[in-house]
């Protein structure tokens, strides 16, 4: 997957857009009107006709998923209230008990909770409170034009057929549009490219539009660094570590592919740098990414292996690869089977391939590309492989890890028992004066009468809305 440039359009000199000019086209273009992917007649009807599946695409399409295999409720309930303990003492449970992390990870995080445990695993929890304000400074900036024109074009070819991005200037589109944007700005050096965008999507599916950034943020320098510069040094690199390691895996599998020259970056482009979002069944893609937030990179290496070990791997599956040209369309066509979220999760987790062979053959061929390429042009940081990593390397406080309220409920006088109601009325009729009367003042809250007499002058009242998006994370729960 090239790295995208911009050029022509509203990038060219005369032509530049700000922010505003770029936003105000997409949501000229119509809330309810369909992505030319998207349109009525590639779906069950109109709008009002339209259903979703589990995941919210809609039923029909392509991306729909058929039966899948449903986690009893009773299951389900006891994986939350896992989870919600976890979450609610995070720092605790990476420090002590990261394997217990890891194997609730490779069961799944469940649906309800999944934007939020990824926010946790990745560090993007922390790089948020870290730089508070910082996502609104980048949103009203106007951007790059060279980038504008370019991440508005791929806008409505990321998941078409999901609710969220199905509509052309819908909610969807603008908050892709958004992180995007703001990533541009952070990462000036870096810029866009193609690839983020299935990412930054995927992620919006589970959490606002500050939190993707973040998130996005998090994999672009600390699971992922160097994907997504303009030479795309850091994925031909990884393209001969997974060659190197098929070797191990898949003898079979490793001499086919020598045989025909095919060269990795040919078929594990875009498996790496989207994170298999546009590889596998949705089901599958979330318990990959469950694992990938948890583990690392060694998952997506791990699934390219799996990937490849049961496409190529033996005699018979080879009768019909006999040229580069059928084992390419067959790399691009894989067998449902393989990719079925049971079992290639399980393959996933019983493949013996660690960070230490990972970095171990990092080395090896960094030694290789030194010799025929010379010193690599993008200088990226250092990979961390994990939650556990990431969490060294930046320890999180306390208080960086607290939930924020979705809903925040103004104080006001608490409801009074009808039994107390009826003793306070008798109360008043022997002494002949109000409860809460002016002598009320003189028994010790004045600033309590004063409250409930004007409940506009408590601090609660002074916040003009109770949702935002730093408060707004539970409301994907």
């Amino acid at each position: 997957m090239a790295k995208s440039r911009g050029g022509g359009g509203p990038g060219s000199p005369g032509s530049a857009r700000g922010l505003a000019g770029t936003r105000e086209s997409l949501a000229e273009a119509g809330g309810d009107e369909l992505s030319s992917l998207g349109s009525d007649s590639e779906v069950n009807g109109g709008p009002e006709e339209r259903r979703v599946d589990k995941f919210g695409f809609i039923v029909g399409s392509r991306s729909a998923e058929g039966a899948l295999e449903e986690v009893p409720l009773e299951v389900l309930r006891q994986r939350e209230s896992k989870w919600l303990d976890m979450l609610n003492n995070w720092d605790k449970w990476m420090a002590k008990k990261h394997k217990k992390i890891r194997l609730r990870c490779q069961k799944g995080i469940p649906p309800s909770l999944r934007g939020r445990a990824w926010q946790y695993l990745s560090g993007s929890k922390v790089k948020l409170e870290q730089n508070v304000g910082k996502f609104d400074e980048l949103d009203v900036l106007p951007g790059e034009p060279k980038w504008l024109d370019v991440i508005e074009r791929d806008l409505h070819r990321q998941f078409p057929f999901h609710e969220m991005f199905v509509s052309r200037g819908g909610h969807g589109q603008q908050d892709l549009f958004r992180v995007l944007k703001a990533y541009t700005l952070y990462r000036p050096e870096e810029g866009y490219c193609q690839a983020q965008a299935p990412i930054a999507a995927v992620l919006l599916m589970h959490m606002p539009a500050e939190q993707a950034f973040w998130c996005l943020v998090q994999i672009c320098e600390k699971y992922l660094p160097g994907y997504y510069s303009e030479k795309l040094e850091a994925i031909q690199l990884d393209g001969q570590i997974l060659f190197s390691l098929l070797h191990k895996v898949s003898p079979v599998a490793y001499k086919h592919l020598s045989k025909q020259k095919i060269d990795p970056i040919l078929y594990m482009t875009e498996w790496f740098m989207c994170a298999f979002s546009r590889t596998l069944p949705w089901s599958s893609v979330l318990r990959v990414w469950d694992m990938f937030f948890c583990e690392g990179v060694k998952i997506i290496f791990r699934v390219g292996l799996v990937l490849l070990k049961h496409t190529l791997g033996s005699s018979d599956k080879l009768k019909s690869c006999q040229g580069q040209y059928e084992t390419m369309e067959r790399l691009r066509a894989l067998s449902p089977k393989i990719m079925q979220e049971t079992f290639l999760v399980q393959e996933v987790i019983e493949l013996p391939v660690t960070e230490r062979q990972i970095e171990r053959e990092h080395l090896i061929q960094l030694k290789k590309w030194r010799e025929t390429h010379g010193e690599l042009q993008c200088k990226s940081p250092p990979r961390l492989h994990g939650a556990k990593a990431i969490s060294e390397a930046e320890p999180p406080t306390r208080k960086a890890l607290e939930p924020v309220p979705s809903i925040i409920v103004p104080p006001g006088p608490a409801p009074v028992p009808k039994a107390r109601k009826s003793k306070e009325k008798n109360r008043e009729k022997a002494s002949g004066s109000p409860a809460n009367g002016p002598g009320a003042e003189g028994n010790g809250a004045p600033g309590a009468t004063r409250e409930l007499l004007h409940p506009q002058s408590s601090p609660h009242h002074q916040s003009k809305e109770s949702l935002c998006s730093r408060e707004s994370e539970d409301t994907y729960l």
